[in-house]
């Protein structure tokens, strides 16, 4: 089938697939003119990709992903640490968010959204402090 073809049946877009063969993650037999042919084992393989990239894999976990599934003797613990690696990231990243959102949160609530013009939220964006919160020292030399 034809790259079209094949996107359609993974879920992916052509240029999705481009992508991925030109990264090294997909090898689709090509025909003497240069056409790319794909099959079932890259259509699994783009399916595979798609489904890691939702989960939200880093480009580099799914390469490492990628050759565990088809090495058949590989150790599932790595693929364990792996996906356990991946969690604690998602975790970092959901705590990172959360801060952010109760930071914009105190700003919206500091703000008084009516017609004046001073508005806390653009002031911390300005200075880097929070309404109510004391200017950094200065450092010890005035420079």
């Amino acid at each position: 089938m034809n790259i079209g073809e094949a996107a359609g049946r993974a879920g992916v877009s052509a240029k999705m697939v481009r992508h991925y063969e030109s990264i090294g993650l997909l090898h689709p037999r090509r025909l003497e003119n240069g056409y790319r042919v794909y099959a079932e084992p890259e259509i699994a393989v783009l399916r595979f990709i798609r489904h890691a990239r939702e989960l939200g894999f880093p480009m580099e976990d799914v390469r490492r992903l990628l050759a565990l599934w088809r090495d058949r003797r590989r150790a599932s613990a790595e693929v364990k640490r792996l996906a356990l690696d991946h969690v604690a990231a998602l975790e970092e990243k959901a705590a990172a968010l959360q801060a952010m959102a109760r930071s914009l949160r105190h700003l919206a609530a500091h703000c008084h959204g009516d017609g004046r013009p001073d508005c806390p939220i653009l002031d911390e964006l300005e200075t880097g402090r929070m309404p109510g919160e004391a200017p950094a020292p200065p450092d010890c030399c005035g420079t």
